[in-house]
């Protein structure tokens, strides 16, 4: 609870030295944007004031932006674009807290299946101490990528062998092994716009990167050629952050560029590829490849937990040879605990049931949530793109704002979004007013007011 001082405060009223205790605390970045004020009633019992003094307090922090209110919620700290100490800047991490976060792709805690996972713990615990203790191979235990080899046969139409599964702490990691495996004096390709941490990995391990436009189909196949790269990374099944899926005469039209010379190969990211809630399943570029030329990867992080750090790829045979005679000296950076637990986990069947409840779950919610913009009289008619292809969509505003105050105001507002521009790589080609609203973190009770603060926002 803040606790300040009313002692020798001179001709001040208390609402206003209260108002400027709480203020010099924003400017100072001890109250970080998004953290809730206490409660009038708790907040004034506990510094021996009057409700009215305290409410009188907040009202001015509202009136000059430092605050901001929800209704039936309270007051919340404005995002007043300080300067972050020092000691924040030398390193510390900063945790900003929203009423909604539309940008983030956390997963809520209530989804988990805490009960099932941890009598699976225990059970590992308890009957595989031998195996808990041995060195796992680099590419991971042989039973957990029996597992997923059956899992990609039964959910998507997918035959590999266990022995060309790698498994990793993050495609991060994987992607490293990637590189290392194919060179560094490779060009990489990435989609623009596209995830913008594909590319800073592929930057951070020294190698050449070409950004590669997009159209309706994905990626553009004749800046591919143009580009000369040799190794193309795509998201053909659920296009992050468009939405776009590849349909399958594009699809073709790339495996027929990988297989032109023998030092090609696509990294298809086949990530969040579980929840797409319209039509049927997408099969994945590599169900389709006859050259063996795709390099499949997908995580856990969507499906499970973002904090799962559990994620593998699937090598074409040639590749897999080549990580077994070059790279196997690695061990696998996921504990034999984390992989026996995903692999009876997968095996009892508690993976699938567990998708199709999420399945079921974000459907509801993506419902709820389309239905609330429909009845927001100022977003009713906003333009939705790809509302059926994953856990996000785009929403198109008419506020006129730039992409930057539109982000801004949103935060005063006590919400988080992310704006299309933000994954050009040249954003001078992005359009405009065009936010990407992923409600994987969202509170289905959070909705209707969450859609107003989003009306409130093309407003502004």
């Amino acid at each position: 609870m803040l606790t300040y001082s009313f002692s020798d405060i001179g001709s001040e009223s208390l609402y206003e030295h209260l108002y400027g205790c709480i203020k010099n605390d924003i400017l100072s970045g001890k109250l970080r944007p998004g953290i809730k004020l206490p409660s009038k009633r708790t907040f004034a019992k506990n510094l021996g004031i009057s409700t009215i003094t305290v409410e009188n307090a907040y009202a001015l922090l509202v009136s000059e932006g430092y605050a901001y209110s929800i209704p039936k919620k309270g007051y919340f700290v404005s995002d007043v674009n300080i300067s972050i100490p020092e000691a924040i800047n030398a390193g510390e991490e900063v945790t900003q807290e929203y009423f909604a976060d539309f940008a983030s792709n956390n997963t809520l805690h209530e989804l988990f299946p805490f009960t099932t996972w941890a009598r699976i713990m225990r059970s590992v615990l308890s009957e595989r101490q031998p195996e808990l203790m041995q060195k796992s191979p680099g590419g991971g235990i042989a039973q957990l990528r029996s597992a997923i080899s059956e899992h990609l046969y039964q959910y998507r139409g997918m035959r590999v062998q266990p022995s060309q599964i790698i498994i990793g702490s993050g495609t991060e990691y994987l992607y490293g092994l990637i590189i290392q495996l194919l060179g560094h004096e490779k060009i990489f390709a990435v989609e623009e716009p596209g995830y913008s941490k594909i590319a800073k990995v592929y930057e951070a391990n020294e190698v050449e990167i070409r950004y590669v436009p997009l159209d309706e189909n994905g990626i553009n196949v004749a800046a591919l050629k143009d580009s000369g790269a040799d190794i193309l990374h795509i998201s053909p099944s659920h296009h992050f952050p468009t939405g776009i899926v590849t349909p399958i005469s594009r699809r073709y039209e790339l495996l027929g560029w990988a297989a032109e010379r023998e030092t090609r190969y696509i990294i298809e990211d086949d990530y969040d590829s579980e929840f797409r809630l319209g039509g049927r399943p997408i099969p994945p570029l590599r169900s389709i490849d006859v050259s063996d030329k795709v390099i499949y990867m997908n995580t856990f992080t969507k499906s499970l937990a973002s904090t799962i750090r559990i994620s593998y790829m699937v090598l074409p045979r040639t590749l897999a040879e080549l990580f077994y005679k070059k790279l196997a000296f690695y061990s696998c950076t996921v504990s034999n605990f984390e992989q026996y637990t995903l692999m009876e986990f997968i095996n009892g069947g508690h993976f699938g049931n567990h998708i199709n409840r999420l399945r079921r779950y974000y459907r509801e919610e993506r419902d709820e949530l389309l239905k609330a913009i429909e009845n927001n009289p100022v977003l009713r008619g906003a333009d939705i793109f790809e509302k059926d292809s994953g856990l996000h969509f785009l929403m198109r505003l008419d506020c006129g704002k730039p992409d930057d105050e539109l982000i801004r105001d949103a935060h005063r507002l006590g919400i988080n979004i992310s704006c299309l521009s933000q994954y050009y790589h040249n954003n001078e080609k992005a359009p405009g007013g065009v936010v990407v609203i992923n409600y994987s973190g969202i509170d289905k009770e959070k909705i209707p007011e969450a859609v107003r603060l989003l009306g409130l926002l093309n407003t502004n």
